[in-house]
């Protein structure tokens, strides 16, 4: 497979209107303006991201001209796609805050000096400055209808749940992006589809210009949930190596094809291998752990891929404490639950309390079940791979 085949098809769930004709314009040589945008709602980028960051990189490897899109206006009102209830709404200096780094973090993937750069665009550029009247003007190409039926408001509605004003707003907030740049083809989550076709629709109405529209796969865990900070499970790709290796071998062993075409430049024919020696019987371990490393590696180096590698196997797999353990120093009459808290690995008692009960606490490789237990100097296990050595104060 060609890059331009490859870029349509691995890690491609749709193509409006369809790839055939995006394939036509592609193979004729002519470059194009895409586009993906990103609501700070939180200050990290996460490995759901990185199935469309990968996507543009691709793009931008071909030679064509990439905007990465913070969402800060957007970002504020909150995109109520798969939300049960409305958003908290952020502030300017909050969703300012949490895109303080955006840029540090998709540079591990997308390059913004050097040749044919991605270019940094903020939505408030265009959306701060509309009037009341060309919001009005522009309202007119939405309607009622279109976004009631949705799920999630069908949903509230049968709950009798409130749906704000605001939520009605944002996909005309969004596809307005597609119209202030002009863009010819939007890149994005197939959950973001709705707000991506909206953009479609008033690009053609108002400059008469057609664009593509490129979904991608949901990256989901074994329980089918998305893989997310709304979700509470996301894995940030700013994650330590250790950390991110460690997490990324806590996901389910039918993330691990997907995870291969997603995340990785594994050659299509080799996955195809894996995927028959993982239904022949053969242990998932082995090609997890070659994905955690792939992940790893892309986001960092070779080097650190490999050190978190022996890392997890010395600490998790093989149960030996980390040789750079952290000393954490506490008052000789703290509970474990207490030094729990100074640890910051919990932010209350009660989570102390659950955590423990759970068995998820050992010290000195002795499981604790009481919360009260009186601490001791020694090796505090927190999880499978969180280590401290706990140390009196003197």
């Amino acid at each position: 497979m060609d890059k331009v085949g490859e870029l349509l098809s691995r890690g491609v769930e749709t193509i409006y209107p369809s790839k055939e004709e995006l394939e036509k314009v592609l193979r004729s040589g002519k470059k194009l303006r895409i586009y993906e945008g990103f609501d700070p709602t939180s200050p990290q980028l996460h490995i759901g991201h990185l199935v469309s960051l990968r996507k543009l990189r691709q793009w931008q490897d071909l030679g064509h001209e990439v905007i990465f899109l913070i969402g800060d206006f957007t970002g504020m009102i909150g995109d109520p796609t798969g939300k049960d209830k409305t958003r908290i709404p952020l502030t300017k200096e909050q969703v300012k805050e949490n895109a303080k780094t955006y840029k540090d973090q998709a540079s591990k993937i997308l390059r913004f000096d050097g040749e044919n750069p991605v270019t940094i665009r903020y939505n408030s550029e265009w959306l701060e400055k509309m009037s009341i009247t060309e919001l009005a003007e522009l309202m007119r190409y939405l309607s009622v209808q279109q976004i009631i039926e949705r799920d999630m408001f069908q949903r509230r509605l049968k709950n009798n749940m409130d749906i704000a004003i605001s939520e009605f707003l944002y996909p005309l907030m969004q596809g307005y992006d597609s119209v202030a740049m002009e863009i010819d083809v939007e890149v994005g989550g197939n959950d973001q589809l709705f707000n991506m076709m909206i953009g479609r629709d008033l690009l053609h109405r108002i400059k008469r210009k057609n664009k593509f529209v490129m979904t991608t796969p949901i990256l989901e865990d074994s329980m089918g949930v998305k893989i997310g900070k709304t979700e509470g499970n996301a894995i940030a790709i700013s994650d330590s190596p250790n950390d991110l290796y460690a997490k990324l071998m806590a996901l389910g062993d039918d993330v691990i094809v997907k995870g291969f075409t997603y995340l990785t430049d594994i050659p299509m024919d080799e996955i195809q291998n894996i995927e028959k020696e993982i239904e022949k019987g053969n242990h998932p371990m082995i090609y997890k752990k070659k994905l955690a490393f792939e992940i790893v590696k892309g986001l960092n180096s070779d080097e650190e891929a490999k050190n978190a590698q022996e890392n997890f196997e010395r600490t998790v797999q093989q149960k030996e404490v980390p040789s750079d353990i952290i000393e954490l120093p506490v008052e000789d009459n703290y509970t474990v639950a207490e030094v729990l808290i100074a640890g910051d690995f919990v932010e209350s008692k009660s989570e102390a309390k659950r955590l423990i009960e759970q068995g998820g606490v050992e010290l000195n490789d002795k499981r604790i079940t009481d919360p009260n237990t009186k601490a001791e100097e020694g090796i505090l296990r927190v999880g499978k791979r969180k280590f401290v050595k706990i140390k009196f104060n003197n």
